[in-house]
């Protein structure tokens, strides 16, 4: 039996995921041919989701915290994660391609197109409150 406490994890994984976000991400930011770990898609979605759950953006500690819910983080994402696929040195590398212009501009075009929608509202009746901004 493994016993894990997951706290928040588990939702902000999923809504990451139903975004799209690590499928994005592997599309613009491709796996080093020579490694055999963790996407940067899924790496960029189960970091994130430390930093918020945790409070932490240190990344030296996100190794730590893996090994605390790996089992759930494997279950979540359906990958095989060890904790050698979030350590600094490879966050370090992930945060690098975010400054590349081309392919920031593309990543962050998909994820908006997937995440926002724009709506016409209608303007023929516009209300003010008279009161806004009043002490």
């Amino acid at each position: 039996m493994i016993t894990e406490r997951p706290d928040d994890v588990p939702f902000l994984i999923g809504a990451m995921m139903r975004m799209g976000m690590h499928e994005i991400i592997d599309r613009h930011i491709p796996r080093h041919p020579l490694r055999r770990d963790l996407s940067r898609g899924m790496t960029a979605v189960i970091w994130p989701a430390y930093v918020l759950s945790e409070g932490d953006h240190r990344k030296v500690s996100a190794e730590a915290y893996i090994k605390g819910v790996k089992s759930t983080l494997c279950r979540l994402t359906g990958c095989e994660i060890s904790v050698a696929d979030l350590t600094d040195d490879r966050l370090t590398n992930l945060l690098g391609y975010p400054g590349e212009k081309e392919t920031w501009d593309k990543t962050e075009d998909d994820l908006n197109r997937g995440t926002v929608s724009v709506c016409k509202l209608p303007t023929e009746v516009v209300r003010c409150d008279h009161s806004f901004g009043t002490s």
